[in-house]
């Protein structure tokens, strides 16, 4: 997996025996862990990178554990996960994190061989991926070339995409990938990139605890100018009206004449 594509898990671990955890599960080759020591750390996580997925050791209670929990609210496209034993006594947190949408429990000494996967696998880019496996017929994009293309897009879940990294891994040259994609009636490759970056603005900025500045910075996006110019070119509308906008909407607005740019 190459850098740019490696999730980050932020995790809230006061605990050494659980950072240890954390560290095992999660190695370095495959992600990105970022340890947050307070509440204002972990919510400043939140708006300086796109995270994949949250943990927070609850088995012994700090005096941050219920704030920083209660992010879970705030930042639903990220889902957390509570990490603790099989004690009786864990069960009215548990409870609490059921009542905050918390989206599992990663049992100590149970899961830490599978905690990875149970992570991985309803983390953003997973679902984001899933979600958006095949592309929309409206799209028109059949060929092998094209499809490709747009899983490599779709596995970065809205981060900035490289063409010369696209076409590296396809074997053709950037110049060749960018006219064979185009072929026919089909969209701009460039624009397909931005599109799907753009589906991905839509889902983080429907989170209670992003705005568009936020979701911008999050997404690598040179500035929120360029988020909102953005938007106006690929699909014809504001940033602030993304919100409320479905992915299939969004591809709609595309298709109806903004799939076209300069080369």
């Amino acid at each position: 997996m190459t850098a740019d594509l490696l999730p980050c898990i932020l995790a809230f671990a006061p605990r050494e025996r659980t950072r240890a955890l954390v560290k095992g599960a999660f190695p370095r080759r495959r992600t990105r862990v970022v340890f947050a020591r307070t509440n204002s750390d972990f919510a400043a996580a939140f708006r300086h990178e796109l995270v994949d997925a949250a943990i927070v050791d609850i088995a012994s209670p700090h005096d941050d554990t219920w704030t920083i929990a209660a992010l879970a609210r705030e930042f639903p496209s990220a889902p957390f996960f509570a990490l603790a034993g099989l004690r009786a006594a864990d069960g009215p947190a548990l409870a609490q994190c059921a009542e905050l949408e918390f989206a599992d429990v990663l049992v100590e000494g149970i899961d830490d061989s599978c905690a990875r996967d149970i992570v991985f696998r309803q983390g953003f880019t997973a679902r984001f991926s899933e979600a958006l496996r095949a592309p929309p017929a409206s799209l028109a994009l059949s060929t092998e070339v094209q499809q490709r293309a747009w899983a490599y897009i779709v596995a970065h879940a809205g981060r900035r995409v490289s063409t010369v990294n696209l076409a590296r891994r396809l074997g053709v040259t950037r110049e060749h990938l960018s006219r064979t994609f185009a072929a026919g009636n089909s969209p701009n490759l460039k624009r397909v990139i931005d599109l799907v970056r753009l589906l991905a603005t839509a889902e983080l900025a429907k989170n209670p605890g992003y705005d568009i500045r936020d979701v911008a910075t999050v997404l690598d996006f040179a500035s929120s100018s360029h988020l909102s110019s953005t938007a106006q070119r690929v699909v014809g509308t504001r940033p602030a009206s993304l919100a409320r906008l479905r992915a299939v909407d969004l591809i709609q607005r595309f298709t109806r004449g903004h799939g076209r740019s300069r080369a």
